[in-house]
This record gives structure tokens, sequence and C-alpha cells, in this order.
């Protein structure tokens, strides 16, 4: 069985930060996307697969199977980064049986209607609304861009909200 070593809120999911810092921050041999666009995008899905450091192996996979394989095995074996580009993704892997016990909101950009609770990382009431769900189902969550950052709990998120 895997271990979740890092659940991440990423829009820009597997980038150079992550790379460099958060793999090997969490010592992760393996790095689950969770992204229905990017499973329909081959182009897209060839760069994120070959965007791992040597040794690092990387599965793509829709939120609802992402929520069914969680079920089945927890992600296989090793040690998993899990990258969510957004909250709705979230919202549907959690409905179809993901449970983290801990999530890492790392970069959520800008857009009408969205504020501004920490760094670049914006929120609007339905991001709210899901992390509140997630967290009534014992998920603990944090905001925290870089590994250097002070993680900032979401309930100090929510006052700034």
């Amino acid at each position: 069985m895997a271990e979740i070593v890092l659940a991440r809120i990423d829009s820009r999911q597997l980038h150079g930060q992550v790379v460099t810092k958060w793999i090997p921050q969490v010592s992760a041999n393996k790095v689950v996307l969770i992204n229905d666009e990017l499973v329909k995008d081959d182009f897209m899905k060839m760069i994120y697969l070959n965007a791992a450091p040597t040794g690092v192996k990387v599965e793509i996979i829709t939120a609802e199977d992402a929520g069914k394989q969680f079920v089945k095995d927890q992600f296989g074996e090793g040690k998993v980064l899990v990258l969510i580009p957004n909250l709705k993704m979230l919202d549907i892997a959690y409905d179809n049986g993901l449970r983290l016990k801990k999530l890492q909101v790392g970069g959520l950009g800008g857009a009408p209607n969205r504020k501004v609770v920490f760094g670049n990382i914006t929120l609007d009431d339905y991001d709210v609304s899901i992390l509140k769900k997630a967290e009534a189902l014992e998920t603990e969550i944090y905001f925290q861009i870089i590994p250097e950052d002070n993680p900032q709990k979401f309930s100090d998120i929510l006052k700034k909200y």
C-alpha cells in the first residue's frame, strides 16, 4: 500500500517548484496527477509524464478514478505525492472515495470574485465550501506555497476570507 507523503492543490500541478522543492522534501518516488482535462490531452500528458525527476513515476488519472483507486489500493506502492489542480477535482475525487489525512493548498490563481488569502493563493465561496466539506471528513487542511513558508491553518485562512 502506498504512503501519501503529500497531497497538494496546485493549479500548475507538476512544475519547477514541485520538482525541485516538494518531491525531494517528501522523498516521493511517485506522483499522481488528478486532472480530468489532462487525461484527455495526449500532448500535454506526454509533457507531464516526462517532467518528473529520474526515478519518479508519474500517473495521470481522472478525479473519479482517483477516488476509486484510493478505495481499492491507495494508489499502489511507494511514497506518493498527489497533485490536484483545483478544488472541483478534489470534490469529485472525495465523492468517489478519496480521503486524505492532510491537504496542502499551495497554488490557486486569481480570477473575478476570488479573494487573496495567502501569498498568491485565492479562494471563492465554492472553494471554501469544498474545503469545509473535506475538513468535515477529517482532512487537516493547511496553506503553504513553498517548504520555507510557515504552514497556515485553514481556520486562520478563513479569518482572512
